[in-house]
């Protein structure tokens, strides 16, 4: 079995092809459109029914209703193809391989050079994970199981921290330093505090672990987390 090299891409100024645009092949779009791509050219020979049209909606995505031709692939930066044709798929595939092109089949890995790994989302935090593309049924297993231990703290958690970061790095103190303020502050029980809605004892342990300089400004880190 292939081990893959997990990664997470940066899809700003970025084009995308998609291939089919059947139930899945609507994911796919959908998630490509929401995570930033500048364009994301769908190609589909059906007319778009209406759950389609609601995909076609956002304003980076371009359907044309037409088949597939390797010149779709010029300047693309992602392929994702989600069709029955066998033969298709292969041609989309090989004709990525030759432009060194990043190509997901959808549910045959013999045929990419990526595959998407289920995700589990809780705000701004994403956790990805593979079987290597040897058991998605697996692999969405755990996800589910995800979703019982990371609470909604762990959304609110990142976002404190978002806020938290700049603030910090301003301060100039040093990686050292801030590596250990960071890490004080996710040791320090501001998880269970989260949890818990509880927004004075949250205030209480950032008071603790925080440089006096960001003292003040703790009603703006935990502001809307309530």
């Amino acid at each position: 079995m292939r081990r893959y090299y997990p990664l997470f891409a940066d899809l700003t100024r970025k084009r995308c092809l998609v291939v089919g645009a059947g139930e899945v092949g609507r994911r796919k779009i959908a998630t490509l459109a929401a995570c930033g791509a500048q364009e994301v050219l769908v190609l589909d020979t059906r007319v778009p029914d209406a759950s389609l049209q609601e995909v076609l909606a956002h304003p980076a995505v371009r359907f044309e209703q037409r088949p597939y031709q390797d010149s779709d692939l010029e300047n693309r930066f992602l392929v994702i193809a989600s069709t029955s044709d066998e033969e298709l798929n292969w041609s989309v595939s090989r004709a990525c391989e030759a432009r060194g092109i990043l190509c997901n089949i959808v549910d045959q890995p013999e045929k990419c050079s990526f595959i998407v790994p289920a995700l589990f989302t809780q705000g701004d935090l994403t956790v990805a994970i593979s079987t290597g593309g040897g058991s998605p049924a697996l692999a969405r297993k755990i996800r589910e199981g995800l979703g019982e231990f990371l609470g909604a703290e762990y959304g609110a958690a990142l976002t404190l921290m978002s806020r938290l970061r700049p603030m910090v790095l301003d301060l100039g103190l040093g990686s050292p330093a801030n590596a250990a303020v960071f890490r004080g502050l996710i040791e320090s029980g501001i998880l269970c505090a989260l949890k818990e809605k509880d927004v004075a004892k949250a205030s209480e342990l950032l008071a603790t672990q925080l440089p006096g300089q960001i003292v003040p400004r703790i009603p703006e880190l935990l502001d809307g987390l309530d």
